[in-house]
């Protein structure tokens, strides 16, 4: 089970979860409209801080790196942006 130890933080929105494990790993369930499959392989390693809105979270990884996911409405797609991030 990936949540059953290592877990440092969990965060919460309308929807779904995000836990922040001690190795920077991110494991998220809920909602599948908050979704984080597509950036998945992002959020493997290397994760320091996450913070979620009503429909979407962001994390922000150890090298800086920003890393959106969930409703675009909400921030999810930040894709937009990221050349400025």
């Amino acid at each position: 089970d990936l949540l059953a130890a290592g877990v440092s933080s969990i965060f919460g929105n309308d929807g779904a979860f995000a836990a922040l494990k001690e190795a920077g790993e991110v494991v998220t369930w809920g909602d599948a409209d908050i979704d984080s499959s597509a950036v998945a392989d992002r959020l493997a390693a290397g994760v320091s801080c996450i913070v979620g809105n009503y429909g979407a979270f962001a994390a922000l990884k150890e090298a800086g790196e920003v890393v959106t996911w969930g409703d675009a409405g909400f921030g999810g797609d930040s894709s937009a942006v990221a050349d400025r991030l």
